[in-house]
């Protein structure tokens, strides 16, 4: 059974997180293949444990650190990896207009915006902001999380909603069209 952990290992772990936090990276770094992610994941470890009110009892405590490390920057590469493939798939769908050559042309662009912008007000209102502030403004997910106070991956969500709901909004109006 944890027991909960005295002042003095607190210490300690703060102590082996700044001696091997260098290895830390390393590991983390070689599963995402970003450092600046791998900083960031061992940054996660840290706080993550800390703010635990409760630590197992462990033998090991670097092997301990180093598997939560690990297990936190497969996560990362697994979430980012279903991220880029749904962006993708998504992207690969939409079809990106060309220059307007024509009155007709430009005319069924603006519908098509109408139709998007429409299909936006009618979403729920943090759906929307979360759309907006990641895929017209180019802000990270884990950025709006904060702003939102939800996780990254419910942002995530939010956004896939979203895209989705402009693509039934899509579909609708071309299969009314004759």
């Amino acid at each position: 059974m944890p027991k909960i952990p005295s002042t003095q290992q607190y210490l300690d772990l703060h102590d082996l997180f700044a001696t091997r936090r260098q290895t830390f990276i390393n590991v983390a770094a070689r599963i995402i293949g970003c450092r600046n992610h791998a900083e960031d994941v061992v940054q996660d470890a840290y706080i993550k444990l800390f703010s635990a009110k409760m630590l197992p009892s462990i033998q090991s405590q670097s092997g301990y650190l180093l598997r939560v490390v690990r297990n936190l920057a497969i996560d990362l590469y697994r979430r980012q990896s279903l991220e880029k493939r749904h962006i993708r798939t998504e992207e690969e769908k939409l079809l990106i207009a060309e220059p307007c050559t024509s009155l007709e042309t430009d005319y069924q662009h603006r519908q098509t915006l109408d139709i998007l912008s429409s299909a936006l007000t009618r979403m729920p209102e943090r759906t929307r902001y979360a759309f907006e502030m990641c895929r017209l403004y180019g802000y990270k997910q884990k950025d709006v999380a904060k702003q939102l106070g939800v996780s990254a991956t419910q942002v995530n969500y939010m956004v896939r909603d979203a895209l989705l709901h402009c693509r039934q909004a899509l579909e609708r109006t071309e299969n009314r069209a004759p």
